[in-house]
């Protein structure tokens, strides 16, 4: 019998993702300010089923940096946990996470002016190190962003001890015990601010604004080595208009980003992407479409899908979060979700893990602003293959390809009979870290990709279970 071939992409529909978007949680609850960092610095960090936030608020008298986890996938979530205790302001926190370890940065005046302090928990947030300064010279030093692939933590800000605002970039090569020295990444008359940063690998690519040449537009630059040596200044935007509030993620060879654009008259979403780690660019993508401003876009990746979310005004709110997803690396784009109907929310951040969405923003629906969530358990669609309509003889589970792997992944599995499936990925401890599938599935041949950018190099173990069959392989993340 001739066997057709199949190539079934189960993605979750787009009206199955909205209708998955759980209700808002109220994550801060004091009669002070919480607040997020405005320059589009990430609040919101997860791996695995651990979800992390960071925010400052002034519930003692002066601003502070407080954390909060949840460790079901954003379903219940700890107490407060302060993390700085000083008489001078701390603000503007940024955290990532890989495996285990969470990294947080922020602007820090306790010296006198203002500095770039770093912490780190290396037991998924339940405690923490002590405060390191990073930053040491008697100009301010703001607007921190920071990211992680594997023992590389990337950190750029800008300050002005060169006599005007530069972009500066400093490194870690050992999960944040150690540090480089600063990296001076811009240097021109004009002002360079609000830098973001991503890594996937070696590859590290950061992202600002820049008004270099009269309007600000939206600059670049990329390393391929872990940020020894650093590519020239790119311009990624070029009209008589402003672009500002940059936002870049990125994914083994695919570098995202998004900004606010006002080409058009009013602030709208624009997203530009590469395939080739910056190399080259496509066009300019118009996100959104409408007579009110869009503004703070924050965007994460994982393999092909990409998640925007951002504030906007229009119906005359003060702010409302919209979300905008794509499942195939940005070429085309579902239509607007709006998750918040209050009219004063602003500033989100965007995280994925697994098949989990999580969005936080401030929020001024009780009167102060506080910190809120949403979480859409299934709105990130991973690709499962049904590759053959043959019905298999037995279950098995196949070696994943390739292996060694960096940073993802193909794991080959069969099913004989109709069954609900679990595959699971533990780490070298035995800790579950993504469930790449967790539905009934009819009988045939399935691949599934596990993308592991978020995750540490290191050994895992995949699990499939389904029905009385249970096998377990290994397998090797080298970044």
């Amino acid at each position: 019998m001739k066997i057709t071939t199949l190539i079934i992409f189960i993605i979750i529909s787009v009206s199955s993702a909205i209708a998955q978007w759980q209700p808002e949680v109220r994550l801060t609850n004091n009669s002070s300010e919480s607040l997020i960092s405005s320059n589009n610095a990430w609040c919101v960090a997860s791996s695995g089923p651990v979800v992390h936030v960071v925010w400052y608020d002034y519930r003692d008298g002066n601003s502070e940096i407080y954390y909060k986890r949840s460790i079901d996938g954003g379903v219940s979530w700890s107490a407060d946990m302060q993390l700085t205790n000083d008489p001078a302001s701390s603000w503007n926190p940024s955290v990532t996470v890989s495996g285990s370890v969470v990294h947080v940065v922020w602007q820090d005046d306790r010296n006198g002016n203002t500095e770039i302090y770093y912490k780190r928990s290396i037991d998924e947030g339940g405690n923490w190190e002590a405060d390191t300064r990073l930053t040491n010279n008697a100009s301010s030093s703001v607007s921190p962003s920071v990211t992680v692939s594997g023992p590389a933590v990337h950190v750029v800000w800008f300050d002005n001890r060169d006599g005007n605002e530069e972009i500066y970039y400093k490194r870690s090569l050992d999960f944040g015990g150690s540090w480089g020295t600063d990296i001076r990444m811009t240097n021109n008359s004009a002002i360079s601010r609000n830098p973001s940063v991503t890594a996937s690998g070696s590859a590290a690519h950061v992202v600002w604004e820049d008004n270099r040449e009269g309007n600000w537009e939206i600059y670049y630059k990329g390393s391929i080595d872990e940020g020894v040596n650093w590519d020239p200044d790119t311009r990624l935007t070029n009209n008589t208009a402003n672009s500002w509030y940059p936002s870049v993620s990125s994914s083994g060879s695919d570098v995202h980003i998004v900004w606010s654009d006002d080409r058009d008259g009013n602030l709208e979403i624009y997203y530009k992407g590469s395939i080739n780690k910056g190399v080259n660019w496509d066009a300019d993508t118009r996100l959104t479409n409408n007579s009110a401003a869009s503004r703070t876009p924050s965007v994460t990746v994982s393999g092909q899908a990409v998640h925007v979310v951002w504030d906007d005004r229009r119906g005359g709110a003060s702010g409302e979060i919209y979300y905008k997803r794509s499942t195939d690396a940005g070429v085309s784009w579902i239509a607007d979700t709006q998750l918040t109907v209050n009219f004063a929310s602003q500033n989100p951040s965007v995280s994925v893990s697994g098949t989990a969405v999580y969005v936080v923003w401030k929020d001024y629906r009780d009167g102060n602003w506080e910190i809120y969530s949403k979480r859409n358990p299934t709105g990130n669609p991973i690709g499962i293959i049904n590759i053959s309509s043959e019905i298999p003889k037995e279950f098995s589970l196949g070696q994943n390809y390739p292996n060694p792997f960096n940073p993802a992944t193909k794991i080959k599995f069969a099913l004989h009979n109709t069954s609900f499936t679990n595959l699971v990925i533990y780490d070298g401890l035995g800790r579950e870290v993504e469930t790449i599938v967790n539905e009934q599935l009819n009988a045939g041949i399935y691949e599934a990709d596990w993308n592991a950018s978020n995750f540490p190099s290191g050994v895992y173990f995949y699990k499939l279970t389904t029905g009385d069959f249970s096998k377990t392989n290994k397998m090797l993340l080298i970044k």
